[in-house]
């Protein structure tokens, strides 16, 4: 009985250490670049917090010129997208105006490590509101990029987009 529990964790053994090799060539491999995107004019574009990523130090100034050609051909298209709204970001209920939203409800997303990509500023548009919600929401409307920079430098968002609902 011994011997077949040892011969067990041996093999249990063997299949972490493999799979820990595995885990190593793939985070040595660079990440592949996603395919270019064409976003349609008169159509709602179903887009992901993955389109409107682009590459930053952390910590590192924003620049114009970090967005790719795929996010800047988003600009002033309708979009759709699914997030959170950021909790500290309202103050009321009901017949919220404007919130943050952002990629998901961890913990990295809510404190000053997320990442510029991370959240969209969204206002909603004259007539239309939101209502909070703890759960994942997606947002309808016309996607710009929009810098929000702090009064002392730096900004805290790039993304905004002008709602016409929030489901």
């Amino acid at each position: 009985m011994r011997r077949m529990a040892s011969r067990v964790l041996v093999l249990f053994l063997m299949a972490v250490i493999a799979q820990a090799g595995i885990s190593q060539e793939t985070k040595d491999k660079p990440a592949k670049k996603p395919p270019k995107k064409t976003w349609s004019s008169t159509k709602v574009n179903e887009i992901t917090f993955d389109d409107v990523k682009f590459d930053i130090e952390k910590g590192g100034k924003f620049k114009r010129e970090m967005l790719t050609k795929s996010i800047e051909n988003l600009d002033d298209k309708k979009v759709r997208l699914r997030g959170w709204i950021l909790p500290s970001s309202v103050f009321k209920q009901k017949g919220i105006r404007q919130f943050v939203l952002v990629r998901d409800n961890m913990e990295c997303c809510f404190g000053p490590r997320a990442a510029l990509y991370d959240c969209v500023i969204v206002e909603m548009v004259k007539g239309k509101s939101a209502n909070f919600t703890l759960g994942p929401v997606a947002i309808e409307g016309e996607f710009s990029v929009k810098e929000y920079e702090y009064p002392d430098g730096g900004h805290y968002a790039v993304y905004r987009i002008k709602g016409v609902s929030v489901k």
